[in-house]
């Protein structure tokens, strides 16, 4: 692998940080999205220190040759830990055990990143290597246990990413589990990486030549594992927030409807407040249904309880559960009270407004099965005619 293929995946990472930097401006305290943030810094750290150019240009700049070996061992390391710690975040549970446990994570991979410096800092390793220095130093006395040390605690983390995200998968559904199984597919790759690394030194201990397992071999899987490990953290949060988003659009576009019928029952037709087009989903949903809620109580007065009750029946008779029943029967209310409000321009009716009984839902309305009972429902048409027929009989 040459410097591209490191530096590409480093500037993806990079860039998927990017993204979560205005969350994290927003909410620094959130331990998910702290630990989320951590995982993509110290994966494309990884990939750019582990680049041949980087790390020549690190032992260039440092002078010490192969200073890159224990700073790219312990970046991978507290990479390793960070993926142990987001899982123990991402997982939930008590916040004191939560914590407790992300503490021992860390702690075990400090003391791994400590003793990665001292073994380098004791052993000797004066010929530069930007490629094969697992290889080349494999019988270095202190240089080989540096490399056992990184390589154990690497192929720990990828043993216990992939059992324990795999048992997580079997009991959730959705995007959370398309998460993790990608998580297990990568944790398998950062283990083939670690076994393959291992064979290769194994070999240079028994006095053979794999080194085409190190240099070869090994990087890719490193490559492939870190961005589906990435990935698979990531994308249950993106993947949620826009889930979340298409249903807010959705919801949006179905209480057009209603939010329409109901702007002529605006007084003299006044325009709803005027929000940015950049504004958030959310927002606009809010701003629809507070809209159709100010529409209903300028109905409130033309509003028929006795054909409400007769509507509901109907739906029910015509198969409809309860809840659609009650929606089906609330937009026929609403589509004779529009007619009698038309038939009713001076208003007479709410002026003797004292003489009315206020028709209050018994709950939440749900709006958007209204939306689209008022535009669907035979019920509701029936109702309509009902209301026209009425308002020619009085003419």
């Amino acid at each position: 692998m040459n410097g591209p293929d490191y530096y590409i995946p480093a500037a993806a990472l990079g860039i998927a940080l990017a993204f979560k930097i205005p969350g994290m401006r927003r909410d620094w305290r959130d331990p998910l999205l702290r630990s989320v943030c951590a995982l993509l810094v110290l994966g494309a750290s990884t990939f750019f220190f582990a680049a041949p150019p980087t790390i020549a240009e690190v032992n260039r700049i440092t002078g010490v040759p192969n200073i890159s070996a224990p700073l790219v061992y312990c970046i991978l390391s507290a990479f390793s830990a960070s993926c142990l710690v987001l899982l123990v975040n991402w997982r939930g549970g008590p916040p004191e055990e939560t914590r407790r446990i992300s503490l021992r994570w860390m702690g075990a991979y400090s003391v791994v990143v400590v003793a990665l410096v001292v073994l380098f800092a004791l052993g000797d390793a004066p010929v530069e290597r930007l490629r094969d220095l697992d290889t080349y130093y494999a019988r270095t006395p202190y240089m080989r246990e540096m490399i056992a040390l990184y390589l154990a605690a690497h192929s720990v983390a990828a043993v216990g990413m992939t059992v324990l995200c795999w048992r997580w998968s079997l009991k959730v559904r959705g995007w959370l589990r398309g998460g993790l199984v990608i998580i297990v597919v990568g944790s398998l790759f950062n283990l083939a990486y670690g076994v393959t690394k291992s064979a290769a030194v194994g070999a240079r201990w028994a006095g053979h030549d794999w080194d085409h397992l190190s240099t070869l071999a090994a990087p890719p899987l490193a490559s492939v594992g870190a961005l589906l490990s990435a990935v698979g953290f990531v994308l249950p949060l993106a993947g949620q927030r826009l889930s979340d988003s298409w249903h807010a659009w959705a919801a949006y576009r179905r209480l057009g409807t209603l939010w329409r019928e109901l702007r002529s029952a605006a007084p003299d037709h006044s325009p709803s407040v005027r929000i940015s087009w950049l504004s958030p989903v959310e927002l606009r949903v809010t701003q629809r249904e507070s809209d159709i809620h100010d529409g209903m109580l300028q109905l409130d007065p033309y509003f028929d309880r006795v054909l409400r009750t007769e509507a509901y029946d109907r739906a029910l008779a015509e198969g409809a559960g309860p809840r659609e029943a009650d929606a089906i029967a609330d937009a026929a209310m609403v589509a004779a009270a529009l007619r009698a409000r038309a038939a009713d321009p001076e208003g007479r009716i709410v002026r003797s407004a004292e003489a009315y009984t206020s028709v209050a839902a018994t709950g939440p309305r749900d709006l958007v099965r209204m939306s689209l009972a008022l535009r669907h429902s035979p019920v509701v048409a029936a109702a309509r005619m009902r209301a026209a027929r009425s308002e020619s009989g009085t003419l």
